[in-house]
C-alpha cells in the first residue's frame, strides 16, 4: 500500500514533534511526503500525492488543516478515488483526530501505523465515519468536516484567538477555558458580546423549528467533542447531529449540565427552547459567521446554509 504524508510545518505544535516526524520517516523512505507552511499550499500538496498514486494519506495537522484537505479531496475532480485519511493529533485543536481515535503523540501514533500497515494488520485500524458537507448557497462554496458552529461559537472562536498566544493554548486548553466562562454566564442568564442571540430561520429535514433567536446552533458527526463533552441527544438514524438552544430558553442552570453529556433533563424539549435532532439535512437562513472545524466564515447577511452528510470516508487511526 502506497502512504503518503502531509505535514502541515505551521499547524501549533511544537517544532521538537515536527523533527521528530521527520527523523522517523527516515527509516521509511517509501513513505511519500510533502511539507506545507499553510492551508493555502494544500492543494498543490495533495495533486503531488496523488501523482505518487498514495491510497492511504497520513495528515499531520490540526482540524483546520484536516478540514482543508478533505474539502480539496472531495471537491477537485483531481482525485480519481478516495484515500483512505489517517489524522495524526499534529495542531492546536485535533478535535476530529481523537473522536477517530489517533494516538495523544502524534510520533508515536504514526510509527504504529506503519508497523502494522508492514504487518498487514491496518485493517484493524478502519474507522467509517460520515462528514459533514457545508454549502452556502449564495455563492456555493462548499466545505468538508466535522463540526458547525454559528454565531456564539464563531465568536467565542475568535475570542480564544484574542486572548491566548499562538500554539496550542488556543486549543483544547483556551477553548477549555473560554468554554466555561460561557457556560457559566449563560446559567446567570447574562446576555450580550459573545452570548449575543442570533436571528436565524432553521428548517431540519424540511421541518422548521421554533424560534426566531437562538443563543446555539451547531451540528456534528462526531460522537463526542473537545473535552469530551457531547451535546446531542437525538435518536434518529441520520448523519447530521444538531442541537439548537432559542433565545431565553426555559431552566437553563438545570439543563446545562445534562446537555454537555447528551443527557438533558426530562424538561429539555424543543417547547421550552432546546431541539436536538439527527437529520439527513439543516438548512439555515443567518445574518452570523459561521465556523468549519474551527475555520471561520465572516458574516453575511441572509446567508444560506445548508448542512447535509452525503459522503463518508475510511479513517485509519494512527
Amino acid at each position: 500500500m502506497r502512504i503518503g504524508l502531509l505535514n502541515n510545518l505551521r499547524a501549533g505544535r511544537s517544532n521538537p514533534k515536527v523533527r521528530r516526524i521527520l527523523g522517523l520517516l527516515r527509516h521509511y523512505p517509501e513513505v511519500a511526503h510533502v511539507e506545507t507552511t499553510s492551508v493555502r499550499s494544500v492543494p498543490e500538496a495533495l495533486a503531488s500525492l496523488t501523482r505518487q498514486k498514495v491510497e492511504l494519506l497520513v495528515v499531520n495537522g490540526g482540524d483546520g488543516t484536516l478540514q482543508h484537505t478533505l474539502t480539496q479531496i472531495l471537491t477537485s475532480d483531481d482525485f480519481p478515488s478516495i484515500p483512505m485519511v489517517a489524522p495524526l493529533r499534529g495542531g492546536r485543536t485535533n478535535m476530529s483526530a481523537l473522536d477517530i481515535g489517533a494516538h495523544r503523540d502524534p510520533v508515536k501514533g504514526l510509527q504504529g501505523l506503519l508497523e502494522d500497515e508492514k504487518a498487514g494488520r491496518i485493517e484493524d485500524r478502519l474507522v467509517d465515519r460520515p462528514l459533514l458537507r457545508v454549502e452556502t448557497l449564495r455563492d456555493r462554496r462548499i466545505h468538508y468536516g466535522f463540526f458547525f458552529g454559528a454565531g456564539m461559537i464563531h465568536r467565542a472562536i475568535d475570542l480564544t484567538h484574542s486572548m491566548f498566544p499562538h500554539g496550542r493554548s488556543q486549543g483544547s486548553f483556551g477553548a477549555g477555558i473560554v468554554t466555561a466562562g460561557l457556560i457559566m454566564r449563560t446559567i446567570a442568564k447574562r446576555r450580550g458580546g459573545v452570548l449575543t442571540p442570533d436571528k436565524a430561520q432553521i428548517m431540519l429535514d424540511g421541518e422548521h423549528v421554533e424560534g426566531g433567536e437562538f443563543t446555539l446552533i451547531i451540528a456534528s458527526s462526531l460522537r463526542r467533542l473537545f473535552l469530551r463533552i457531547n451535546p446531542f441527544w437525538g435518536r434518529e438514524k441520520a448523519p447530521v447531529r444538531f442541537t439548537a438552544m432559542a433565545s431565553g430558553c426555559e431552566r437553563t442552570a438545570m439543563a446545562v449540565p445534562g446537555i454537555l453529556r447528551g443527557k438533558p433533563r426530562p424538561f429539555v424539549r424543543p417547547a421550552a427552547g432546546y431541539t436536538s435532532r439527527n437529520v439527513e439535512v439543516a438548512e439555515l437562513r443567518i445574518d452570523a459567521g459561521f465556523t468549519v472545524d474551527g475555520e471561520t466564515i465572516q458574516p453575511r447577511s441572509g446567508e444560506i446554509v445548508r448542512i447535509s452528510g452525503d459522503r463518508r470516508v475510511r479513517f485509519v487511526r494512527a
